[in-house]
This record gives structure tokens, sequence and C-alpha cells, in this order.
């Protein structure tokens, strides 16, 4: 069974509800449509009802999901409220709370997420990362006061982990290593054997700069709580991933050229790199996937297919 079947039979046991963030999208309609036929989650679609049931009535899709926004939602007075006891500090008011749960579906959909109305939700298809995110981190929050990114990168059907690709722009040693911890869990959590390399343009002393001493601090840090899981570096992408390399330049790594996960010195190289091996090498590129939170959210791109849509619902799902 492939890496995606594995994940589709996955969320069809957890039986979750996750709510589609921004619906008024006809990908995201397909989408759904396939999702309820393969039965990965129960639907909450959130937007304008006339216009998305509008929108359906022209594709001809049926959908069971509820549609939602604000002014239809039974409790959305509840989740002001709610909102305000959170954000109080930061001088939100309950008019604050309605107008931002009304015009913003994003934080409609975190409240909701925070409140059990649903498992998770997945936005990010109409709108920059930092929206979809931005919600998430302040309402339903960290699990370890930190989050970070990961790619599922499909290669000749094997799944590897790259990551931070998406989120977190210059990481400190110790936040790189706390990306490092959380990548190989989540890659265990998907049945991905972690080996773990901390990417340098140096391996094991060859080159000396301070980017370089910070990874290797990451290294050591990691290592530390990744006790019975290989994990190397600083070290070359290609001693990481080609065991002939590997024999030449670190034969007494534990990695032995077989990483699967690949943690990345900044979000510069971690978003150039799963991009080159997306459209160059013709990787299928699943995320970018959040890692850290307490619920399950996570991010799709502007330029999502309708699959991207259902594998990263599907994903979701799988991690109620």
């Amino acid at each position: 069974m492939g890496f995606l079947e594995c994940v589709f039979a996955t969320a069809k046991k957890k039986d979750a509800t996750i709510i589609l963030a921004e619906a008024e999208d006809t990908r995201v309609l397909e989408a759904a449509k396939i999702i309820e036929r393969k039965d990965l989650a129960d639907l909450i679609l959130l937007g304008d009802p006339k216009k998305i049931n509008s929108m359906l009535k022209r594709k001809n899709i049926k959908l069971k999901a509820k549609i939602l926004d604000y002014d239809s939602y039974p409790r959305s007075e509840h989740l002001a409220k709610e909102l305000v006891l959170l954000r109080q500090r930061k001088g939100m008011t309950l008019p604050m709370a309605r107008k931002l749960l009304k015009t913003n579906t994003k934080y409609l959909a975190a409240m909701m997420v925070k409140k059990g109305v649903a498992d998770g939700y997945v936005g990010g298809n109409l709108c920059a990362s930092a929206e979809t995110m931005r919600p998430a981190l302040q309402l339903i929050g960290t699990k370890r006061g930190f989050a970070s990114s990961f790619f599922i990168m499909i290669y000749k059907k094997q799944p590897l982990v790259f990551a931070d690709c998406a989120m977190n722009m210059e990481p400190t040693a110790e936040e790189l290593a706390e990306i490092g911890v959380q990548s190989a869990k989540s890659a265990q959590k998907f049945g991905i054997k972690p080996k773990v390399a901390f990417l340098s343009f140096s391996t094991h002393g060859s080159a000396k700069h301070p980017s370089v001493e910070r990874v290797r601090k990451a290294t050591q840090l990691a290592k530390k709580r990744l006790r019975g899981i290989p994990v190397d570096g600083e070290i070359q992408f290609d001693a990481a991933w080609v065991p002939d390399v590997a024999k030449r330049k670190v034969p007494d790594s534990p990695l032995k050229g077989r990483a699967t996960v690949f943690i990345f010195p900044n979000l510069d190289s971690g978003n150039i790199a799963y991009k080159i091996g997306q459209r160059m090498a013709g990787e299928e590129a699943i995320g970018p996937l959040i890692q850290g939170l307490k619920k399950p959210v996570n991010d799709l791109s502007r330029g999502c297919s309708v699959n991207d849509i259902v594998d990263v619902v599907a994903i979701t799902a799988s991690s109620k």
C-alpha cells in the first residue's frame, strides 16, 4: 500500500470533522465531493452559504457538508465571547471579536476547532500562509511554545520529510533542534522510519562558519532527545542521501546515506529545495503541513490542485 493509500485508510478510521476555511473556491467544492465519496472526513465549509450553494448548483455538485458563516452558525455569539476571553489582554472587545469572526473565516475556523466543534481545519487556498497560521497560533496554541512546517515529498514512491519550508526564517540552534525533533515524530506518525539529517554546506567540519556551528549545535541538542533514532549533522545533502558518497565522506555516519528526514538550516534553503524537487525532479510535494500545534491545522498553496486539497484534508483528519 502506498503512502497516500495508508493516509486515506487512517483518515477513514479516525472519523474526524475537518473545516475547509475558504470554501468559496470551486477547487474546494470539487475536492469536498471526492472527500465525501472516499469517506475521508466529515466536512464543514466556511463562507457565504448563498454564494457557495450557487457555485454548487452551477457545478452540479451535491454535498452532505455543513455550509456556514458567522451569521448562520447558531453559537456565533458564544464564540465571540470566548474569543474576547482569549485575547482581551491584546485589547480584544466584543464588537471587535464579532467583526473578526464575521470577516475572517480562518479565525472562525480556529475558534470552532478550539471549542471542539471540529477536529482541525485547512486553509490557504485563497490566502498567504501567514493568514492561515496566525489564528491557529493565537487561538489553538502550540504544545511546546513552538511550531514549524514540513513537506512530505514523494520520491519514486518513497515518502521523505523536508523541514522547515514555510514558517521559520532563521531558526536558532535550539529552534532548529526542535524542528528536527518535531519532524522525526511527524515522520513516525505517518509510518516513515526517521533518519534525521541536519543539512549544511559543510560535512563534519569541512568548513568553518557561524551557520555551520549553529547546525552542529542543533544536531547535538536533537541527538539528546531522539534516542535510538539515527541523527547526523552538520552534513551535506549528498552525504546524507547517496550511500556511495556517504562511504567516502562520512563512513561513520549513522545515516549511511539513507536519510529520510531533512532539516534545512533556514527557510530560504528549505523552500527552494522543496520547489526544485517538485518542479524539476517531479516529486510530489504534500504540504506545507504544520507540526507542534495542539490540534491539527494545515496550509495549502494558493496554486493548489483539487487533489492537493484532498490529500491535505486526509492528512489533517488522520492527525486527529
